[in-house]
């Protein structure tokens, strides 16, 4: 045979390894998103109409909240703020819109005492999705109940459930911070 075919076998194969190689990355990292993220995951992929466009969103985000000075609360910090939680669930019993509205606050406090930047809610939301991944549709929908508790939208089962949704946020924002604490500073969940 001719030189020029094998170049030319040479030159297939490798294009066929590179493009083999390229599509195992890429299910690889598409699978460790959808561990890390979970739901957020196929909620992205809903939002920008394309894997590659999801997953390099959700990949900023990761980049965006490793570049974020994330701090635990301190002992004092989160005792505090379980005292005030407890304040305002057992406030919600006669004052659901009162209750709702300090939930929100609440959560909103926690997030940035421990560094979260609090200029907008998507970003917010975004931010959040990254270290809370199970928990952010359950934000997302707490807060738009307090949104439209504001306006004297929300049903007292809607208040109920925002009120239980905020609390697993909560519970896990001050869970966070205490296990990082414990572990030498990482921020990280390891039950992620």
């Amino acid at each position: 045979m001719d030189t020029w075919i094998w170049v030319l076998i040479a030159a297939g194969a490798i294009v066929v390894v590179a493009a083999l190689a390229y599509w195992v990355w890429s299910s690889r990292r598409t699978t460790q998103l959808k561990d890390e993220f979970g739901p957020e995951y196929q909620r992205t992929l809903e939002a920008t109409g394309s894997r590659r466009e999801a997953e390099k969103e959700l990949v900023d985000r990761q980049k965006r909240v490793e570049q974020l000075h994330l701090q635990p609360l301190s002992r004092e910090q989160a005792q505090h703020y379980a005292v005030a939680w407890n304040e305002t669930q057992a406030a919600f019993v006669d004052a659901p819109t009162e209750a709702i509205g300090r939930a929100d606050g609440l959560v909103a406090e926690v997030m940035e005492v421990r560094g979260y930047p609090m200029a907008q809610f998507d970003q917010r939301v975004a931010d959040i999705s990254v270290e809370h991944p199970k928990l952010v549709t359950n934000y997302r929908s707490a807060h738009m109940t307090a949104v439209r508790n504001r306006k004297g939208e929300a049903t007292t089962e809607e208040l109920r459930r925002a009120m239980v949704q905020y609390r697993e946020l909560f519970d896990d924002l001050l869970d966070t911070a205490v296990e990082a604490r414990s572990s030498g500073g990482r921020e990280r969940s390891e039950s992620r």
